[in-house]
Protein backbone atom coordinates (compact mmCIF):
# COMPACT_ATOMS: atom_id res chain seq x y z
CA UNK A 1 0.00 0.00 0.00
CA UNK A 2 1.28 3.67 -0.91
CA UNK A 3 2.10 6.14 1.65
CA UNK A 4 3.18 9.42 2.17
CA UNK A 5 5.20 9.64 5.36
CA UNK A 6 5.12 13.32 7.42
CA UNK A 7 7.10 13.64 10.04
CA UNK A 8 5.76 16.35 12.78
CA UNK A 9 2.84 15.50 11.82
CA UNK A 10 0.77 15.33 15.23
CA UNK A 11 0.79 18.98 15.29
CA UNK A 12 1.47 22.78 13.81
CA UNK A 13 2.58 22.79 9.90
CA UNK A 14 3.08 18.92 9.60
CA UNK A 15 -0.91 18.06 10.72
CA UNK A 16 -1.72 21.02 8.25
CA UNK A 17 0.47 18.62 5.71
CA UNK A 18 -1.18 15.14 7.17
CA UNK A 19 -4.85 16.66 6.51
CA UNK A 20 -4.54 18.68 3.28
CA UNK A 21 -2.46 14.96 1.94
CA UNK A 22 -5.51 13.06 3.17
CA UNK A 23 -7.91 15.13 1.69
CA UNK A 24 -6.86 14.63 -1.57
CA UNK A 25 -7.41 10.62 -0.91
CA UNK A 26 -3.43 10.07 0.01
CA UNK A 27 -2.68 7.12 3.00
CA UNK A 28 -0.65 8.95 6.08
CA UNK A 29 1.83 7.48 8.23
CA UNK A 30 1.52 10.03 11.01
CA UNK A 31 5.19 10.17 12.70
CA UNK A 32 6.26 12.15 16.04
CA UNK A 33 7.23 11.80 19.04
CA UNK A 34 3.67 12.61 20.94
CA UNK A 35 2.38 9.20 20.99
CA UNK A 36 -0.78 9.56 22.54
CA UNK A 37 -1.28 12.50 19.87
CA UNK A 38 -0.47 10.21 16.37
CA UNK A 39 -2.81 7.87 17.87
CA UNK A 40 -5.46 10.39 17.53
CA UNK A 41 -4.17 12.05 14.23
CA UNK A 42 -4.50 9.05 12.96
CA UNK A 43 -7.95 8.01 14.06
CA UNK A 44 -9.16 11.65 12.85
CA UNK A 45 -8.06 11.25 9.43
CA UNK A 46 -9.27 8.13 9.07
CA UNK A 47 -12.70 9.47 9.95
CA UNK A 48 -13.19 12.80 8.06
CA UNK A 49 -11.47 11.47 4.80
CA UNK A 50 -11.41 7.68 4.70
CA UNK A 51 -8.05 6.98 3.88
CA UNK A 52 -5.71 4.53 5.73
CA UNK A 53 -3.67 6.79 8.48
CA UNK A 54 -1.07 5.08 10.74
CA UNK A 55 0.64 6.35 13.90
CA UNK A 56 4.27 5.55 14.11
CA UNK A 57 6.08 7.34 17.35
CA UNK A 58 9.87 8.29 16.79
CA UNK A 59 11.98 10.56 18.73
CA UNK A 60 13.51 11.97 15.54
CA UNK A 61 16.19 13.22 17.91
CA UNK A 62 17.70 9.77 18.00
CA UNK A 63 20.77 9.29 15.64
CA UNK A 64 19.14 6.02 14.64
CA UNK A 65 15.66 7.21 14.15
CA UNK A 66 15.50 6.80 10.52
CA UNK A 67 16.42 3.38 10.61
CA UNK A 68 13.89 2.30 12.80
CA UNK A 69 11.65 3.99 10.82
CA UNK A 70 12.62 2.79 7.56
CA UNK A 71 12.94 -0.80 8.82
CA UNK A 72 9.23 -0.59 10.59
CA UNK A 73 7.78 0.39 6.97
CA UNK A 74 9.55 -2.11 4.71
CA UNK A 75 8.32 -5.32 7.68
CA UNK A 76 4.97 -3.81 6.94
CA UNK A 77 5.40 -3.26 3.13
CA UNK A 78 4.05 0.35 3.35
CA UNK A 79 5.44 1.91 0.16
CA UNK A 80 6.59 5.48 0.99
CA UNK A 81 5.91 7.54 -2.39
CA UNK A 82 5.67 10.89 -0.87
CA UNK A 83 8.07 11.66 1.94
CA UNK A 84 7.42 15.04 4.18
CA UNK A 85 10.48 15.96 6.33
CA UNK A 86 9.25 18.83 8.42
CA UNK A 87 9.83 17.92 12.06
CA UNK A 88 11.77 20.49 13.75
CA UNK A 89 12.31 22.76 17.14
CA UNK A 90 12.66 26.26 17.41
CA UNK A 91 14.69 27.73 20.40
CA UNK A 92 15.40 31.81 20.92
CA UNK A 93 18.31 32.62 23.01
CA UNK A 94 21.85 33.35 22.62
CA UNK A 95 24.22 31.02 21.80
CA UNK A 96 25.85 30.91 25.39
CA UNK A 97 22.40 30.35 27.52
CA UNK A 98 21.73 27.60 25.48
CA UNK A 99 22.36 24.41 26.76
CA UNK A 100 25.44 22.17 24.95
CA UNK A 101 23.04 19.29 24.59
CA UNK A 102 20.85 21.38 22.37
CA UNK A 103 24.04 20.75 19.77
CA UNK A 104 23.38 17.25 19.37
CA UNK A 105 19.70 17.58 19.62
CA UNK A 106 18.66 19.81 16.96
CA UNK A 107 21.73 18.93 14.82
CA UNK A 108 19.92 14.80 15.23
CA UNK A 109 16.44 16.25 14.27
CA UNK A 110 16.77 19.06 11.58
CA UNK A 111 20.34 17.44 10.24
CA UNK A 112 20.98 14.00 10.67
CA UNK A 113 17.46 12.16 10.65
CA UNK A 114 15.98 14.29 7.26
CA UNK A 115 19.61 12.76 5.74
CA UNK A 116 18.83 9.50 6.57
CA UNK A 117 15.18 9.19 5.97
CA UNK A 118 15.69 11.00 1.60
CA UNK A 119 18.75 8.30 1.66
CA UNK A 120 17.00 5.35 2.39
CA UNK A 121 13.36 6.44 1.14
CA UNK A 122 15.10 8.04 -1.76
CA UNK A 123 16.69 4.75 -2.96
CA UNK A 124 14.00 3.49 -2.85
CA UNK A 125 11.76 6.28 -4.78
CA UNK A 126 14.95 6.04 -7.77
CA UNK A 127 14.89 2.38 -7.99
CA UNK A 128 10.89 3.08 -9.19
CA UNK A 129 11.48 5.77 -10.88
CA UNK A 130 8.95 8.26 -9.00
CA UNK A 131 8.14 9.86 -5.68
CA UNK A 132 8.42 13.36 -4.03
CA UNK A 133 10.23 14.74 -1.25
CA UNK A 134 9.28 17.46 0.23
CA UNK A 135 11.98 19.14 3.20
CA UNK A 136 11.03 22.23 5.19
CA UNK A 137 13.98 24.38 5.40
CA UNK A 138 13.28 28.31 6.70
CA UNK A 139 14.56 31.76 5.42
CA UNK A 140 16.94 31.91 8.05
CA UNK A 141 18.89 29.71 5.64
CA UNK A 142 20.17 32.24 4.09
CA UNK A 143 21.75 34.30 6.63
CA UNK A 144 23.11 34.40 9.91
CA UNK A 145 20.44 34.66 12.69
CA UNK A 146 21.37 35.80 15.90
CA UNK A 147 19.09 34.50 18.87
CA UNK A 148 18.78 31.52 16.70
CA UNK A 149 22.08 29.93 15.62
CA UNK A 150 21.50 26.18 15.37
CA UNK A 151 18.25 26.77 14.17
CA UNK A 152 19.53 29.10 11.12
CA UNK A 153 22.93 26.87 10.46
CA UNK A 154 20.57 23.66 10.28
CA UNK A 155 18.12 24.96 7.96
CA UNK A 156 21.22 26.39 5.89
CA UNK A 157 22.37 22.33 5.71
CA UNK A 158 19.02 21.67 4.77
CA UNK A 159 18.41 24.13 2.02
CA UNK A 160 22.36 23.17 0.61
CA UNK A 161 21.64 19.52 1.01
CA UNK A 162 17.78 19.36 -0.53
CA UNK A 163 19.44 21.53 -3.56
CA UNK A 164 21.65 18.71 -4.35
CA UNK A 165 19.03 16.23 -3.74
CA UNK A 166 17.35 17.81 -6.96
CA UNK A 167 19.91 17.30 -8.94
CA UNK A 168 20.59 13.87 -8.35
CA UNK A 169 17.18 12.42 -8.17
CA UNK A 170 15.71 14.45 -10.94
CA UNK A 171 17.15 12.41 -13.57
CA UNK A 172 15.36 9.16 -11.81
CA UNK A 173 11.73 10.72 -11.64
CA UNK A 174 11.60 11.76 -8.36
CA UNK A 175 11.25 15.68 -7.25
CA UNK A 176 12.53 17.28 -4.24
CA UNK A 177 10.95 20.46 -3.16
CA UNK A 178 12.51 22.74 -0.66
CA UNK A 179 10.09 25.10 1.21
CA UNK A 180 11.76 28.29 3.02
CA UNK A 181 8.94 30.05 5.21
CA UNK A 182 9.09 33.08 7.42
CA UNK A 183 6.65 33.36 10.89
CA UNK A 184 4.31 30.73 10.76
CA UNK A 185 1.13 30.95 13.28
CA UNK A 186 1.78 27.85 15.19
CA UNK A 187 2.81 27.13 18.76
CA UNK A 188 6.56 27.49 18.51
CA UNK A 189 6.05 31.22 19.06
CA UNK A 190 4.88 32.56 22.68
CA UNK A 191 2.47 35.23 21.17
CA UNK A 192 -0.77 36.02 22.51
CA UNK A 193 -4.70 35.84 20.14
CA UNK A 194 -4.34 39.81 19.67
CA UNK A 195 -0.33 39.56 18.50
CA UNK A 196 -1.06 36.75 15.84
CA UNK A 197 -3.72 38.06 14.38
CA UNK A 198 -2.16 41.90 13.64
CA UNK A 199 0.80 39.85 12.53
CA UNK A 200 -1.41 37.78 9.86
CA UNK A 201 -3.15 41.12 8.71
CA UNK A 202 -0.09 42.33 8.47
CA UNK A 203 1.66 39.52 6.55
CA UNK A 204 4.53 38.91 8.55
CA UNK A 205 3.43 35.72 9.82
CA UNK A 206 0.89 32.93 7.99
CA UNK A 207 -0.98 30.20 8.95
CA UNK A 208 0.18 27.03 8.75
CA UNK A 209 -2.70 25.90 6.52
CA UNK A 210 -2.24 28.60 4.14
CA UNK A 211 1.66 27.26 4.45
CA UNK A 212 1.33 23.71 4.14
CA UNK A 213 -1.04 24.38 1.01
CA UNK A 214 1.55 26.75 -0.48
CA UNK A 215 4.61 23.28 0.28
CA UNK A 216 2.09 20.79 -1.71
CA UNK A 217 1.27 22.90 -4.59
CA UNK A 218 4.89 23.45 -5.29
CA UNK A 219 5.56 19.64 -4.32
CA UNK A 220 3.19 18.91 -6.99
CA UNK A 221 4.52 21.37 -10.38
CA UNK A 222 7.73 19.43 -9.30
CA UNK A 223 9.25 22.48 -8.34
CA UNK A 224 13.04 23.22 -6.87
CA UNK A 225 11.49 25.84 -4.02
CA UNK A 226 8.99 27.21 -2.81
CA UNK A 227 8.92 30.46 -0.67
CA UNK A 228 5.51 31.05 0.05
CA UNK A 229 4.48 34.59 0.80
CA UNK A 230 5.16 38.33 -0.07
CA UNK A 231 7.15 39.72 2.90
CA UNK A 232 8.87 36.39 3.53
CA UNK A 233 10.06 36.56 -0.39
CA UNK A 234 11.13 40.55 0.39
CA UNK A 235 13.16 39.30 3.39
CA UNK A 236 14.72 36.36 1.86
CA UNK A 237 15.30 38.37 -1.24
CA UNK A 238 16.98 41.69 1.35
CA UNK A 239 18.83 38.36 2.71
CA UNK A 240 20.58 37.50 -0.04
CA UNK A 241 21.83 41.15 -1.16
CA UNK A 242 22.90 42.02 2.52
CA UNK A 243 26.50 40.52 3.24
CA UNK A 244 26.54 39.33 6.70
CA UNK A 245 28.60 41.66 8.44
CA UNK A 246 25.74 44.30 7.93
CA UNK A 247 23.99 42.65 11.46
CA UNK A 248 26.81 44.58 12.63
CA UNK A 249 25.05 48.29 12.67
CA UNK A 250 21.94 46.88 14.43
CA UNK A 251 23.56 44.81 16.97
CA UNK A 252 24.63 48.41 17.93
CA UNK A 253 21.32 50.01 18.63
CA UNK A 254 20.78 50.61 22.37
CA UNK A 255 17.49 49.07 22.19
CA UNK A 256 18.22 46.06 20.44
CA UNK A 257 21.06 45.55 22.51
CA UNK A 258 18.80 45.37 26.03
CA UNK A 259 16.67 43.30 24.33
CA UNK A 260 19.47 40.84 23.39
CA UNK A 261 21.04 41.20 27.00
CA UNK A 262 17.81 39.38 28.15
CA UNK A 263 17.87 36.23 25.84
Amino acid sequence: MKFTLITGASSGIGLCYAEQFAAKGENIIVVSNQRERNEEVAADLKQRFGVEAIALYADLSKADSAEQIYEWCKEREMEVTTLVSNAGILQFGMFLNTKPSMAEFITNLHCVTPSKLCRLFGEDMCSRGEGRILIMSSMTAWTPYITVSYYAATKAYLKSFAQSLWYEFRPHGVTVTTVYPGAVDTPLYNLDQKQRKWLRAFGVMMSAERLAKAGIRALERGCRTATPGLFTKIAVGACRLLPAHGLLPVLKIPAIKRILAKL
